[in-house]
């Protein structure tokens, strides 16, 4: 297939192009500045920005099915403020959707595990408001709902030692919040599966990774794969939301009021949609495993022991 990954620079778009180019198929990576660094060779690069509909809508013509891959981080502030949610998620999924009905192309699109047009946060919100563009067109879809997703690259470990320093964290609630972090390597297999079969055609997959862990426990499992420890001092919330909310105001301030709201839910699946990927939670790298530089490890001794 000819694929085309809006997005496929990013952190998990270039484990993706990947993937899909291990697999076989024609891919072009689109993002704003391409380069060919995080990418393997024999993947095509094409510039564009997904606020600018004009500059991408060349890149889907001949193109069977397309990944919408482009968001904001959730934990941390945008620059340009919570507006930039809307501009991001919705309007650029506005255009990616426009133009995939042009060129008849088939739609996998990175949601947010409760998203929701009417939720706590504008990341929510935006990603609620851009599933709705997404099920209300003609296109043939599959939506992406994960927790926070870890890996080289990414940005929630390097979150959690911002928010939660060694030795000593003051954390919000106590760090209570609870996350089922999911290794970028488990993920992109699914992710490519979903094109490759009818079956995911109109579906909405959760998706988590084994362990659903509080903030608390991430924060002390990472700072203990350092060599280190840290005693987490709980901050009232009352305290934090003012901490933040003065925060929200101070231009070059990593976190806000939209922060401090995202704490206040679980980040976790109801029902964890692995099995439509014929996957088990036994087959998933534990954010444990990760940082003791075995990633991958349960997959391969599930593999081993089903070859045995």
């Amino acid at each position: 297939m000819k694929v085309l990954v809006v997005g496929g620079s990013g952190f998990i778009g270039s484990t993706l192009c990947r993937e899909l180019k291990g697999r076989g198929h024609e891919v072009t990576a689109l993002s704003r500045s391409p380069s060919g660094q995080d990418l393997p060779k024999g993947v095509n690069k094409v510039m564009g920005n997904i606020t600018d509909y004009g500059s991408i809508k060349g890149a889907f013509e001949g193109k069977d099915a397309v990944y919408n891959l482009v968001a904001l981080s959730p934990l941390f502030k945008p620059s340009g403020g919570d507006k930039m949610h809307d501009r991001i998620h919705r309007q650029g999924t506005e255009h990616v959707v426009r133009a995939a009905e042009k060129h008849d192309v088939r739609l996998v699109q990175m949601s947010a595990l409760g998203a929701d047009p009417k939720g706590p946060t504008a990341y929510i919100r935006s990603k609620g408001e851009a599933e709705e563009i997404v099920t209300e067109s003609v296109l043939d879809y599959t939506i992406f709902r994960p927790s926070v997703v870890f890996g080289e690259g990414g940005e929630f470990i390097s979150f959690t030692k911002l928010l939660a320093p060694p030795y000593l964290s003051a954390l919000p609630g106590g760090g209570k919040t609870r996350f089922q972090p999911i290794w970028v390597g488990d993920l992109v297999p699914m992710l490519a599966d979903a094109i490759e079969s009818d079956e995911h055609v109109g579906k909405i997959y959760e998706i988590g990774g084994p362990d659903k862990l509080t903030l608390a426990e991430i924060a002390r499992m990472i700072h203990k794969s350092d060599g280190r420890s840290t005693t987490v001092v709980p901050v009232p919330m009352g305290l934090a939301k003012v901490g933040l909310t003065i925060g929200d105001a101070i231009p070059g301030f990593p976190m806000g009021k939209d922060q401090f709201r995202s704490l206040q839910f679980d980040n976790v699946t109801d029902d964890n949609d692995l099995d439509a990927f014929g996957v088990g939670t036994g087959e998933l790298t534990t954010l444990e495993a990760y940082l003791n530089g075995r990633a991958g490890d349960a997959g391969t001794a599930a593999t081993a022991a089903s070859s045995g």
